[in-house]
């Protein structure tokens, strides 16, 4: 899965003299709920997007990148690159990277960061998006981070976006101009699944068991927030999930 995907395009010169909304939008699809909404949401607000997904090691990596795929055939998305981080398993530290880690079953009364935290992880991705974003002269980069009704990890937060766009300022050229989005973050997983539903994102598509690539087993953290924000928002998970 490492390396660029063939339909990645090649430097082309920034516009500039368009508005944000005119040019390429980035957008980080892992293939989960939260960012097939986001990506709905980006599609209503620029004229083109530009679809990212990072594998890095993880359990259901092959189906992930599946339901980006899926995604972006969806959306129509001609523009898009997968990449693979995998020396994250090398780090290790997450029960997603560490396979001597096992994936917990999900507590959602509990405190704490859940072993799921892949330590920093989305700062990794943000720096690709950036690089790919400054080469294709985007305007924006969204990505579908949850703050609240989630599972409390520190890179989700707004004022990490918040920094990680001053550093984008001070570490592009001058005239780079790149703003960080994150629609979905002060929303609960249940006010995704409606604001996913009044758009007609492609719910069934996405894919966000941390065990599993054939039935979701129900009982990871994923699982549980998700069944527990379709249940809140009274629709059904048109996903299969393995019999509990």
């Amino acid at each position: 899965m490492g390396g660029q995907d063939e339909r990645a395009y090649a430097y082309e010169e920034p516009e500039e003299e368009l508005p944000a909304e005119r040019r390429p939008a980035v957008c980080l699809v892992s293939g989960g709920m939260d960012s097939c909404v986001m990506a709905a949401i980006a599609h209503e607000e620029n004229d083109e997007l530009a679809f990212l997904h990072v594998s890095y090691g993880q359990p259901t990596e092959a189906r992930e990148r599946r339901a980006f795929e899926e995604l972006a055939d969806y959306y129509g998305v001609a523009r898009r690159l997968a990449v693979s981080i995998e020396y994250l398993t090398r780090i290790g530290g997450s029960s997603l990277t560490d396979k001597g880690m096992p994936v917990t079953e999900a507590d959602l009364a509990a405190q704490g960061i859940p072993t799921s935290y892949v330590p920093f992880r989305n700062a990794h991705l943000l720096s690709i998006a950036v690089s790919w974003a400054e080469v294709i002269g985007a305007g924006s980069i969204y990505i579908g981070a949850v703050a609240e009704d989630s599972s409390g990890y520190p890179d989700c937060r707004p004022e990490f976006y918040e920094a990680f766009e001053r550093a984008i300022e001070v570490g592009t050229k001058p005239e780079t101009v790149i703003k960080i989005r994150t629609p979905v973050i002060a929303l609960s997983k249940a006010e995704i699944i409606l604001r996913g539903l009044e758009l007609e994102a492609p719910l069934a598509l996405t894919w966000s068991c941390y065990r599993e690539s054939e039935l979701a087993c129900g009982r990871c953290d994923s699982c549980a927030l998700r069944l527990r924000a379709f249940g809140r928002a009274g629709v059904a998970d048109p996903i299969p999930y393995a019999p509990q």
